[in-house]
């Protein structure tokens, strides 16, 4: 009977907290989304299977918690918390991306920069709260929608906020198509929405083998601090564009990337215990990562109605939107509320310009962030 006793004891079920309930119904709601709503399912399925991992109650004294040092669960989430993660899947974004419609068209660059303002505004907005200047900045990269970004800057500016702001970051990436919509129809006129761009122009091989080292060389010299990420994401590119590494860049945008995204996104939902997770800090989080992912969603879409003003070729304001980093959703959305006015109107390609310029740009405020807030 002691025995039975001692066993009953140790189980989940004894030692569960309302709290660890509550973050297993996060995340099955995540699993839910994933797979019948396919919001980001590469990325929330891992995400919230992790998440109920992560909060079975474990047995005191034994290794298995991600936060247990030398459990099986730490040793990945080290990816996680080092920061090795982040600049992996940049290597296999850059594998990914053509930047062609964006060296066509170098203007729409402007509209990925704008949508970057929603950070530093977050970032006002958290100091305000209380926050350190450390964790406000770790904060204000949620707005860029840029999830590995988030990931790589909090684990060195604010390590113990880490899980709250990689939840956020993913969970507002895979909510793209519900939260622009709005935001872009409400800044909007029927009659911008309908705006027709003239088709990109062909961009030559040497163009594209030129673009990711010169780009590597102006953003590392602007902002050292991002010569991991954006380095990484130019590397690949390269690979892709060179035309001579096609078996690497291939391995970088499939196998590599898919295993980091297993590793990633399971390892950053165990984190989500609910001892460390529910906390006031984290619904603040949650709070400023939606006002700042609205607030760079309308600083593009505004940017864009501001640039013409002065242009004869008129930009249609929706591709604005696509200036945050979620690549490349925030381009379907765009391409979705433009056809929603006018099926014969292709907007994918153009705002795909200011989305892969939104990667780059928020990569380059981490960078800066880092390196002003880290003294």
């Amino acid at each position: 009977m002691n025995i039975l006793h001692d066993f009953l004891y140790t189980t989940g079920i004894a030692n569960m907290q309302p709290g660890n309930l509550i973050m297993v119904g996060i995340g099955l709601l995540f699993i839910g989304l994933a797979i019948r709503k396919d919001y980001e399912p590469l990325l929330l399925l891992p995400i919230g299977f992790g998440s109920i991992v992560g909060n079975i109650p474990p047995i005191a004294g034994m290794a298995v918690g991600v936060y247990d040092e030398g459990s099986v669960l730490n040793y990945i989430y080290y990816g996680v918390s080092q920061g090795i993660f982040p600049p992996l899947i940049f290597l296999g974004i850059g594998a990914m991306t053509d930047f062609s419609t964006m060296l066509s068209n170098p203007r729409l660059v402007l509209l990925g920069a704008a949508a970057q303002l929603g950070i530093f505004l977050t970032l006002i907005g958290a100091l305000y709260l209380g926050f350190t200047p450390s964790e406000a900045g770790a904060i204000g990269i949620i707005g860029g929608a840029d999830g590995p970004t988030a990931i790589f800057l909090s684990a060195k500016l604010a390590p113990h906020l880490l899980g709250a702001i990689a939840i956020a970051a993913y969970s507002y990436m895979a909510l793209v198509p519900v939260i622009q919509p709005p935001i872009m129809k409400l800044l909007t006129t029927r009659k911008e929405r309908l705006i027709r761009m003239a088709p990109p122009r062909n961009v030559s091989q040497r163009e594209k083998i030129i673009f990711p080292i010169a780009g590597f060389l102006i953003c590392a010299l602007v902002a050292p601090g991002a010569i991991t990420l954006i380095g990484m994401l130019f590397f690949g590119n390269l690979l892709k564009e060179s035309g001579v590494t096609e078996r690497l860049a291939n391995t970088a945008r499939t196998a590599l990337i898919d295993i980091v995204t297993i590793l990633l996104g399971f390892s950053v939902g165990c984190s989500t215990q609910a001892q460390t997770f529910l906390t006031p800090d984290s619904m603040a989080i949650f709070s400023l990562g939606a006002a700042s992912f609205a607030v760079a969603t309308a600083c593009g879409v505004l940017f864009a109605k501001f640039m013409n003003l002065f242009l004869k070729e008129k930009i249609n304001p929706l591709v604005g939107a696509a200036g945050v980093s979620a690549v490349p959703d925030s381009a379907r959305v765009v391409q979705m509320v433009g056809q929603s006015e006018d099926p014969q109107n292709f907007l994918l390609m153009h705002a795909m310009a200011p989305n892969v310029a939104g990667v780059i740009g928020s990569a380059v405020a981490a960078g800066i962030l880092w390196s002003v807030l880290v003294r």
